[in-house]
């Protein structure tokens, strides 16, 4: 079994990756802003703007995976956000380059992750690993220069696997929790004309997703973190609704007041991608839940 490295464990996705690398019997330990002494795995201090990690969190480390960054949707975006949110993801992979670099870290692998937001507003346009990055919006901007930074770490010659992750459906955390809260009211709510695409993943695919990078060695390179079978913003609300059950009505949110209340942030709500998970595929992942109304049923 490996020794297995968390940047981020104690978010959405690194709890529940966490929770099955344990249940496999892989050793895990998180680096922390803040650690504490009484957390499930063993937690080690770093500081990103000082270049420090814990030496001790380095010993024995076989793969690791980064999933440290600040919240996209959690405040609204002035430029001192903008600038938090690409450099607490940049800043990480680099201090990470600079350790293998010194070789205080030797990796099997390095496992980042990365979002759809690198594509852009695209409509309905199908999109692979293959297609360019998007050219305008803060989404895209920040996206690549995220990748730029995993692009970095794997010129050290460690394996590296980047995930473009979607949006992971979950009640304990992310969009559809949020969702869900008007929704119990009886009140499905969606984005403008309802109609930018959605590529979501369920919780459990994106950590098996995760697991099945580690346990594959060849699996490297760019892939997308999503489900098959994306779908509209209103077709996601409506979906949503009916699986909840009960009385309920689906009713816009017009675009004007999206500005208002989020500002530059409505992108985030607002941005169509219709991304295809086609390496995964093409290399035999197996998705548990691929279209959105099982996911939902799971999860509701």
């Amino acid at each position: 079994m490996a020794q297995i490295l968390i940047a981020g464990g104690s978010g959405l996705i690194g709890r529940h990756v966490t929770d099955k690398l344990l249940s496999l019997g892989h050793k895990v330990i998180h680096l922390s802003r803040n650690p504490k002494s009484n957390t499930k795995v063993p937690t080690y201090k770093w500081d990103i703007k000082k270049e420090y990690v814990d030496p001790a969190a380095l010993e024995g480390t076989d793969y690791l995976i980064n999933l440290a960054g600040t919240g996209i949707a959690d405040k609204r975006w002035t430029a001192s956000r903008k600038e938090d949110i690409i450099n607490s993801r940049v800043h990480g992979n680099l201090l990470f380059k600079k350790l293998i670099t010194e070789k205080k870290l030797i990796l099997k692998k390095f496992i980042s992750g990365g979002a759809i937001g690198y594509y852009g507003d695209r409509g309905s346009e199908v999109l692979t690993e293959d297609s360019t990055a998007g050219t305008s919006g803060f989404l895209a901007k920040s996206c690549i220069a995220w990748e730029d930074s995993v692009n970095e770490v794997k010129e050290t010659g460690v394996p590296t696997a980047l995930l473009r992750i979607g949006i992971v459906l979950s009640t304990e955390g992310g969009a559809l929790e949020k969702m869900l809260g008007p929704a119990k009211l009886g009140l499905g709510s969606y984005f403008g004309n309802g109609a930018q695409i959605y590529s979501w993943v369920h919780i459990d695919d994106i950590s098996e997703i995760i697991i099945w990078l580690v346990e594959n060695d060849q699996a490297v390179g760019t892939y997308n973190a999503t489900a098959p079978n994306p779908v509209s913003n209103k077709q996601f609300v409506q979906e949503m609704m009916d699986v909840k059950g009960g009385l309920g009505i689906v009713a816009p949110v017009p675009s004007f007041v999206l500005s208002l209340m989020l500002g530059e942030m409505k992108a985030v709500v607002m941005t169509g991608s219709n991304v295809i998970p086609k390496k995964l595929l093409d290399e035999g992942y197996q998705f548990k839940y691929e279209d959105l109304k099982s996911s939902l049923s799971d999860l509701i």
